[in-house]
Order: structure tokens, then C-alpha cells, then sequence
């Protein structure tokens, strides 16, 4: 997994859903630095490719079968920038990549979602950016919720009751799904809660990347509790 380098709830999130596989599997983390969620030219060139592809070939000695951005840039950036990164950790590494964009793009597009609502800490442009990123893909965001924070280190000092009144807030607006974007956002751990409460699938980044990453390795992520209903719609990845 390839982290951004001010994150610290994706790497014992993402752990603590593989020990459901044992042994049969393991996650491992490189970093990058990634200090700012804007649309200014710094915060942007914290996705040049350079130092990303660095990290990538640090995570390739541990030669895995995957390597996968861990992180959402490519939901206001585009996602066609998770498809030249990916290429590219490929071309440098001979490892096959994917992103946690990418995997929430699989997963809308295998379960024929076209209505979602979006929760995030992100700042407004960044959600209008989103919105018609997921426009070009089908899918119109009927109800959307963000904090209007930047520092992408301050999205993990929100609890999770924050996060979940969040979710309650979009829900009443009846979206097929609820995605929670922001692999630094403490969602994961009340998915599986609000999903029973609100009858509505909510897709946390963490748990969406993590049961992908799992599903395109042949481990067996319905082994996975607790941790949202992902985990168990798999087969619906395409």
C-alpha cells in the first residue's frame, strides 16, 4: 500500500481487516508526502509521479502480487490520473497496481450505481471537483456532506460520530450509496453500524480499498467482519 506520508488511520484500519486472512496474506506500506488537500499548485505536485514511484519501487522488494494507492486524489484530480500512476507503477516496478479511485469506480460500476451521496472532510472546491469527476462516470451525487478542512493530517483527529452524523445527514436525501472519501477519515469503523441503521450500503475508502486489493489477490475478503458491508459484495467488483 502506498500512503500518504501524514496519514495515520489507513495502515491499523487496513491491518487490523487483513488479520482476517491469517497467513494466507499480508499488507505492507511505503509513504510519500502528501501534507495538504487543496487545489493549489503545491498540494497538487504532491502527486507528481516522481517520488510516488519511488515509494512503489521500495514496495516492490517485498515483492507483492499488488501494489495499490492508497488514497483518493484521483476522485477530484480525475481518474484517469489513477490510470497513468497505476501504468506506470507497472512499467517501473513489473507489478500489477490499482488505487482505492479505481477500486470505487469497479465497485459503482459492477453494481450499476448511478444515484450516491459523498461524505468527506474536504474543502468545497475539492467536493465540487469530486461531484463532477463521479458526473463523468454515471453517477450523480444527490446529497454531499465535508468538513471544509485542507490539512490532510487533521481529517484523523474527527471520531467516528462525526463521520456518522455525516452519513445521517446525506442519507435522508435516499442515495443507492453512501461513500465515505478520504483514506485518512475514520468511516470504516461505523460503517457496518450505519448500514444497519440507514438500510443503505455505506462505502468507506479504507474498507473499499482494502476488500478490492484482497478480491484481486485471491484472498477471501468475506472473511472480513466488522468492518461494512464491502466485504461481502466483492463478487460485484468488475
Amino acid at each position: 500500500m502506498l500512503v500518504p506520508s501524514s496519514n495515520t488511520v489507513l495502515e491499523p484500519y487496513t491491518s487490523a481487516m487483513f488479520q482476517a486472512v491469517g497467513d494466507r496474506g499480508s499488507v505492507h506500506y511505503a509513504r510519500f508526502r502528501v501534507v495538504e488537500i487543496s487545489l493549489s499548485s503545491a498540494s497538487r505536485g504532491q502527486f507528481d509521479l516522481g517520488p510516488i514511484l519511488e515509494a512503489a519501487e521500495r514496495l516492490a522488494e517485498t515483492e507483492p502480487d499488488l501494489i495499490v494507492w492508497n488514497g483518493t486524489s484521483a476522485s477530484w484530480l480525475g481518474l484517469e490520473t489513477d490510470h497513468r500512476l497505476c501504468a506506470a507503477i507497472t512499467e517501473r516496478t513489473g507489478v500489477a497496481a490499482t488505487s482505492t479511485s479505481l477500486a470505487f469506480d469497479a465497485l459503482f460500476q459492477g453494481m450499476g450505481i448511478r444515484r450516491i451521496a459523498v461524505v468527506t472532510p474536504y474543502l468545497p472546491e475539492i467536493q465540487t471537483r469530486i461531484v463532477a469527476n463521479l458526473a463523468l462516470r454515471g453517477i450523480s451525487v444527490v446529497a454531499e456532506a465535508h468538513l471544509s478542512d485542507k490539512g490532510n493530517h487533521s481529517f484523523a483527529g474527527y471520531g467516528p460520530d462525526v463521520v456518522a452524523d455525516l452519513v445521517r445527514k446525506v442519507a435522508s436525501a435516499g442515495p443507492e450509496a453512501i461513500a465515505i472519501i478520504c483514506t485518512n477519515f475514520r468511516g470504516a469503523g461505523v460503517a457496518e453500524m450505519l448500514e444497519a441503521d440507514l438500510t443503505i450500503p455505506v462505502f468507506d475508502s479504507v474498507a473499499v480499498t482494502a476488500a478490492y486489493a484482497m478480491h484481486a489477490t485471491g484472498l477471501d475478503p468475506s472473511l472480513v467482519r466488522g468492518w461494512g458491508s464491502v466485504f461481502q459484495r466483492t463478487t460485484d467488483f468488475i
